[in-house]
């Protein structure tokens, strides 16, 4: 069940779950949601993945058929994980840490049930927290997705014909994307976040507010209320292109500009004004910096240029610069005036300052970083300026 590439990498992550597990004085962490046992079992099955405060973890697996590994367990329903426990002489938690942010109310009382801890906590804050930190062999995982947004970007161009609509052009840049190795599908934490590959935005869709907790909105199409909308690709409008770099299972994160025709002057000054916040953030980021001084200092810069009013959008604006990624697309930290989170070696944030001209439609850059003992390396290398199509 365990390929070898990874074994070394999920030791690491177990061995750090128990520190942590131990620390809390939980004793049990059972797990069942995609996310998790991808990150603490190297795939994704139907079932739990159980690691005990001491010793080898248990992989209790309904489905597919033909999983093996040293502890893995075919079960039929959860309620056979006790029969297995009794069979093996095995104590049942007496704390144990749930999901309990992510499981459905029903599972969640079901494993009570099966366990009868004495107390619980929440291992999803646990998970999110752990997997803030990456290891080696994620960061790399970053490394080859980044070089594959990249390339896809750099196709960006030959999508365009004149006359299309956003949509169309994103459809383009979507194929693209899968020829490269993109997976398709890319994971959010949270509801009401749904969004299919990435966020295109033309123009004035760009103001559009979204229900969804995004940098930037967009009207969407039916159901899917954020991003393109079919507006048609006209003279002197900003395309914004935010496509998810999902070529691993870890996610790197990338907005880039076209222009159709030339733009007005203001749009292109504010484009560099996120240039320079990118750079001077770079400048002072590093392990121990609190992420509310980094938001902070975004929101001086746009203040200095007269920026604020469009700052992370206009009809509404975002509270935040920047976001962990991962396996999922908003992990830890939150680069937030709230944020109570410092930097740390191993971290992997995007930083997207970004700004909204009237008219005109969204200008800015986002870039990928991992968090070094010295500063702040960029993943994602392609080019900043506003590319005219």
């Amino acid at each position: 069940m365990i390929k070898k590439i990874l074994a070394d990498d999920l030791r690491l992550k177990w061995g750090r779950a128990q520190q942590a597990m131990e620390a809390m004085g939980a004793d049990g962490c059972l797990l069942a949601i995609d996310v998790n046992l991808y990150y603490m079992a190297g795939a994704i099955f139907n079932g739990y993945f159980y690691l005990p405060a001491e010793g080898e973890p248990f992989f209790f697996v309904k489905r597919p058929n033909g999983l093996s590994a040293e502890q893995a367990v075919y079960i039929r329903k959860p309620e056979e994980m006790a029969d297995v426990f009794a069979a093996r002489g095995l104590r049942k938690p007496e704390k144990l840490l749930l999901e309990a942010d992510e499981l459905t109310y029903n599972e969640y009382m079901r494993l009570m049930a099966v366990f009868r801890p004495e107390e619980t906590a929440n291992a999803t804050a646990l998970m999110r927290s752990l997997r803030s930190i990456k290891t080696p062999w994620e960061i790399e995982q970053f490394r080859i997705s980044a070089g594959q947004h990249d390339k896809t970007y750099a196709e960006i161009p030959s999508c365009y014909r004149p006359g299309m609509t956003d949509l169309e052009l994103q459809y383009e840049i979507e194929k693209r994307m899968r020829r490269n190795g993109s997976i398709g599908l890319f994971r959010t934490f949270g509801n009401n976040m749904d969004i299919f590959m990435g966020s295109l935005l033309a123009g004035d869709n760009a103001q559009a507010p979204s229900p969804y907790d995004f940098a930037l909105g967009g009207g969407g199409v039916t159901s899917l209320p954020i991003g393109a909308n079919g507006t048609v690709l006209e003279n002197g409008m900003a395309v914004m292109v935010d496509m998810a770099g999902n070529y691993t299972a870890y996610i790197t994160d990338m907005t880039r500009v076209f222009s159709v025709g030339k733009l007005p002057r203001q749009a292109y000054e504010a484009h560099a004004v996120s240039i320079r916040i990118q750079q001077e953030i770079e400048a002072v980021a590093k392990p121990g910096t609190p992420c509310a001084e980094l938001y902070d200092l975004s929101c001086r810069i746009a203040g200095e240029e007269g920026l604020s009013s469009c700052f992370m959008g206009t009809k509404q604006q975002a509270k935040f610069v920047g976001h962990g990624i991962g396996i999922q697309i908003n992990e830890w930290p939150v680069l937030a005036a709230r944020s109570k989170e410092t930097l740390a070696p191993g971290m992997v944030f995007a930083l997207e300052p970004k700004f909204v001209i009237p008219g005109v439609g969204a200008v800015g850059v986002e870039n990928s970083y991992v968090v070094t003992a010295s500063g702040l390396e960029k993943l994602t290398l392609a080019e900043e300026t506003i590319i005219q199509l």
